[in-house]
């Protein structure tokens, strides 16, 4: 059974823009701990008035590794340099390959401005290996019709395999490393086994309810660290519950940061900077609209 090595509680929260107000669960800013996951952000779940103008964040640069949003309430819209865009809603995952360097911005969808509701997101950064750093940006659409769900057994609720594998199947999303991220639900009360890569970082974050996770206890929002070493953990729930799963083969390299761009040196960074500012990243057309829905 793997051992609990730290559960964290009590995250405070602040607000990224104006649109998403965040949990900052972990970072790469506090050292390289949780290789190859660099930072993950939980937004919501909070209501938002209906609004006669979108909120969220503008352009903004990333190198070096891949964005993960994962949308559980409201609705998104996003564009990228590359020419991407699209909306995003419940179910649906964002799984955005900066690598090079790519300009993107991502607001409230107008539909959901217009009409108000709950917001409820995950964004993670996933790190990429020296070796795919500066390949070309690429993004991947993950509609909720496109992501595999399990059901776990006895009607205790469902694994959506976003990626990775979980009982032989394969999650929706390419990944450059060896990654899962699943998105369990536990509809009742119970015991419910699970099997980890042995060797690999293990998260678990707790969006909802309050679980037991081998000889710990964790309540919503929480964050627990498993140990490297074993496979099995044992959730124990009282009630319903929603977890992600989160594993990863280390990748075991130098990480250098410096906000939106992460290297593996200082000199990379520098050229980073100096790439953004010069445009060879690319640009968002100031002039365009917000992706049509």
């Amino acid at each position: 059974m793997k051992v609990v090595r730290q559960v964290i509680q009590d995250t405070s929260q602040h607000w990224v823009g104006d649109g998403f107000p965040v949990r900052s669960m972990f970072s790469y800013a506090d050292g390289n701990r949780f290789d190859p996951f660099l930072l993950l952000d939980y937004a919501g779940p909070h209501s938002f008035p209906p609004a006669t103008s979108v909120r969220g964040v503008g352009e903004h640069p990333h190198r070096g590794f891949e964005t993960v949003t994962i949308v559980y309430q409201g609705e998104l819209a996003h564009r990228d340099s590359t020419g991407s865009h699209g909306t995003i809603g419940p179910g649906d995952v964002q799984w955005m390959t900066a690598a090079s360097g790519v300009v993107h911005e991502e607001f409230h969808s107008e539909r959901f401005a217009r009409t108000g509701g709950t917001l409820e997101m995950v964004q993670m950064w996933v790190n990429l290996p020296a070796s795919e750093k500066r390949r070309p940006p690429r993004y991947q659409g993950l509609q909720a019709a496109d992501i595999p769900q399990v059901p776990l057994p006895d009607e205790g609720g469902s694994v959506r395999v976003i990626a990775g594998q979980y009982h032989g199947t394969e999650g929706a999303a390419k990944t450059f490393t060896p990654i899962d991220v699943w998105d369990v639900q536990l509809a009742r009360a119970g015991e419910f086994e699970f099997s980890l890569p042995d060797g690999h970082t293990a998260l678990i974050v707790l969006q909802s309810g309050s679980v037991r996770i081998n000889d710990a206890d964790a309540t919503a929002v929480g964050l627990v660290e498993l140990d490297g070493t074993g496979t099995r953990v044992v959730v124990s729930a009282d009630a319903a519950a929603r977890l992600l799963f989160l594993t990863g083969a280390p990748i075991g390299e130098p990480v250098v940061g410096q906000g939106p761009f992460v290297m593996n040196s200082r000199d990379e960074i520098r050229q980073a900077i100096d790439d953004y500012r010069e445009g060879r990243m690319g640009h968002l057309d100031s002039t365009e609209s917000q992706p049509e829905e």
